[in-house]
């Protein structure tokens, strides 16, 4: 019986006769991998605006239409300025009155017909008249909203003769070509972000990647999630990219012209570190490994391995060293 318990030891631990485990294997090779950032992004306008007044007012003329270009300095909408005017108007004689008195008052002093006081007042008055005009001026030009870049403009939101208030948004004005992408990357990652950096992303409708350039970073790493904003640039001369879109992102760092990559399930994490099993004189044995960059079904093997080497991949779960094992699958 000692000698029948012997032996299947021996043949448990994979000597003849022992049953053999069914595995899949793969063999060990190099090939060219690209090491990369993926993160997910928001397309934002190049520029975005809200119109509205810094006076309230009834609008007495809307000059564009919805959903076209627009120039910059553009009118685009006319508030009643018509008691404005009127003040200016009113200011403007004073000031002519004013001015003739101060030239008299001049002459006056120049002969000591009056004195250094009484012309002062005089030239007060002028000057405060002038101030009065100057902030007619401005109330008049702050009733006309122009346009503050090139772009195209929404949706209005009022109508001609409505009164509005600063607080009522008249419509947007975006600048959409080019676009700008923000998104945000590990701050393990902030040394390869360099300006003029290239950029690749997706959107959902359309077709093929999409190209950009990195634009600026910013210079501090968010606290909450320990990751750095950056944003990208990126052409949008057809205009189908539209601000508020989801983009998948993508840079490439570097190629690696001869990364050894192996299955991902093939990867067994323990208390050390991390190992595979491999198959060596036809029987399953343990390798230490250290990994590097991970890709959707592989990993990169730094240390531990050599090309050549069968890794085991499925049906290893249950495996143990040294024993045999029967390839079903080998790649």
């Amino acid at each position: 019986n000692a000698g029948q318990s012997n032996g299947a030891q021996k043949g448990n631990a994979g000597g003849k006769g022992a049953i053999k485990s069914n595995v899949s294997a793969y063999v060990v090779q190099t090939e060219k991998i690209s090491n990369q950032i993926t993160a997910t992004g928001t397309i934002r306008a190049n520029e975005d605006v809200q119109l509205q007044s810094e006076l309230s007012g009834k609008i007495i003329k809307l000059n564009f239409n919805e959903g076209t270009k627009v120039s910059k300095g553009q009118l685009l909408v006319k508030i009643n300025d018509a008691d404005y005017q009127a003040q200016y108007k009113k200011l403007q004689l004073q000031s002519t009155l004013a001015e003739q008195t101060l030239q008299r008052q001049k002459q006056l002093l120049s002969i000591n017909g009056i004195s250094q006081q009484e012309f002062d007042v005089a030239q007060s008055q002028y000057n405060t008249i002038k101030a009065d005009m100057d902030y007619a001026t401005a109330q008049i030009l702050k009733t006309e909203i122009k346009s503050p870049f090139d772009g195209i403009i929404g949706l209005k939101n009022v109508s001609e003769g409505a009164f509005i208030t600063p607080a009522i948004i008249i419509a947007s004005v975006q600048q959409i070509d080019p676009v700008k992408l923000d998104f945000a990357v590990p701050e393990r990652y902030a040394a390869f972000l360099k300006k003029d950096g290239e950029v690749l992303f997706t959107i959902e409708g359309i077709q093929g990647q999409l190209k950009g350039q990195i634009f600026a970073v910013e210079p501090k790493i968010d606290l909450a999630t320990r990751s750095i904003l950056v944003r990208a640039i990126c052409p949008n001369s057809k205009g189908n990219i539209y601000p508020g879109s989801f983009a998948q992102v993508k840079i490439i760092l570097s190629d690696i012209p001869d990364a050894m990559m192996i299955p991902t399930e093939s990867l067994i994490p323990d208390v050390g570190g991390q190992k595979v099993f491999i198959l060596k004189d036809g029987l399953s044995t343990f390798a230490r490994v250290e990994t590097g960059i991970r890709t959707d079904s592989k990993i990169q093997i730094t240390k531990g391995l050599k090309t050549g080497d069968t890794v085991l991949t499925r049906g290893i779960m249950q495996l143990k060293p040294n024993v045999s094992v029967n390839i079903t699958n080998l790649k």
